[in-house]
């Protein structure tokens, strides 16, 4: 295990109706007006903006709104919420919904008091200093940011869809998870966001570092446990149990508390970045896609660790005389749970084609350092191109 240093300072109140609580923690954290970043109608249909303006109106806390937040979150909804931060005087970033909404706060939250482009803090042209404290009240248990130190972003001029550098400055202050918000979810967005939780365990779980067992061990929890409550929740919206496995699972997932001591790789989600940036697709989705043809791609690199994820997560027999057909057999069993969760197998069933994938693979070029990517197996231009002939 390597040296690391972890720090997770947010506060999680976890639970049904413990939205009431957002004007108290709101103010709690240095709050005395708010900037509410929502997404589309879906939170006042089920109640949550009533909820949470009720509780910032009783704690006295006077707030501005930014609605209209997209998936996929694009840079003209952060400019435009930092200008009207700056406009209205906030000085607290509250996000009510998923993990592109709360992206969105957290990108607003860095550009409020720089001068600068925000997009600075994403090329590395700046370094996160000073920040807005951020809230998040969660709708939708998938992306982890309401635990995580990160954001992604697309710049909309150049179709630029980037993660800025980690920084714990950017954690929220405090995430209010209510289980009950998430049970009014259509089935496609409740299946993406428990691929996107096990995708970030994988990204963690996949690494050449050595000796990390307690961390083997809380990342196949974990996908068992999503593997458990996402087909009860699929079957019966309503599961509250099944509900609250999967939110705080997909916190778990992403804050990192899986990833210390290890190097991660992340070279799928470098990928499948590429894949929603052309095609606008759900990013658990695009997931679905790619991290199967990624695995299958690098087996050979690590087949023992491979084999143990087939074993400990998908309960296949070890065959200790071909370790090989246990690994391939773990990554048949994953792709099945995906399609039972009515997820896409290949590119062409999220509006993909294979004639772009030079195109996506020159896209990635552009990006600073864009290759090689990946520590698990370093991917250079030929192997993105490979992976994504293989999700055909």
């Amino acid at each position: 295990m390597e040296n690391f240093t972890f720090y997770s300072p947010t506060l999680f109140a976890f639970g049904d109706r413990e939205e009431r609580r957002v004007g108290e923690l709101t103010r709690r954290f240095g709050g005395t007006k708010a900037l509410l970043v929502t997404g589309g109608g879906s939170v006042k249909r089920n109640g949550a903006y009533d909820a949470v303006t009720a509780s910032l109106k009783e704690a006295g806390i006077p707030f501005a709104e930014l609605s209209g937040v997209q998936a996929n979150p694009r840079s003209g909804k952060v400019y435009e919420g930092i200008a009207l931060c700056r406009a209205e005087g906030a000085d607290f970033v509250l996000a009510l919904g998923g993990g592109s909404v709360i992206d969105t706060a957290k990108a607003i939250a860095m550009g409020a008091g720089y001068d600068g482009d925000f997009w600075d803090f994403f090329t590395g042209k700046a370094s996160i200093s000073s920040v807005l404290p951020v809230g998040v009240v969660l709708t939708i248990a998938a992306a982890g940011s309401e635990g995580s130190d990160s954001c992604v972003i697309t710049l909309e001029e150049g179709n630029l869809k980037w993660g800025c550098p980690k920084s714990d400055l950017i954690r929220p202050r405090f995430s209010v998870l209510n289980p009950r918000y998430t049970c009014s979810l259509p089935p496609y967005q409740t299946a993406s966001g428990a691929t996107d939780m096990i995708a970030h365990i994988c990204e963690r779980y996949f690494t050449n570092t050595a000796d990390v067992e307690v961390t083997d061990r809380l990342s196949e929890a974990l996908m068992k446990t999503i593997v458990s409550a996402a087909p009860k929740a699929l079957e019966n919206p309503g599961d509250y149990a099944a509900r609250a496995e999967l939110m705080w699972a997909g916190m778990l997932a992403h804050n990192n508390s899986c990833g210390v001591g290890r190097v991660q790789d992340w070279a799928s989600h470098q990928i499948e970045h590429e894949l929603s940036a052309f095609y606008d697709c759900a990013h658990g989705a695009g997931l679905a896609v790619v991290m199967p043809a990624w695995m299958e791609y690098v087996l050979p690199h690590n087949v023992a660790r491979f084999a143990q994820f087939a074993v400990r997560v998908w309960d296949c027999d070890m065959d200790f005389a071909h370790p090989e057909l246990t690994a391939k057999e773990g990554i048949a069993r994953f792709r099945a749970f995906l399609k039972s969760m009515g997820m896409p197998a290949t590119l062409s069933e999220i509006g993909a084609k294979a004639e772009d994938i030079p195109a996506m693979t020159a896209h990635r070029a552009e990006k600073p350092n864009g290759f090689p990517f990946g520590n698990f197996v370093k991917i250079n231009p030929e192997d993105m191109t490979a992976i994504l002939h293989l999700a055909e």
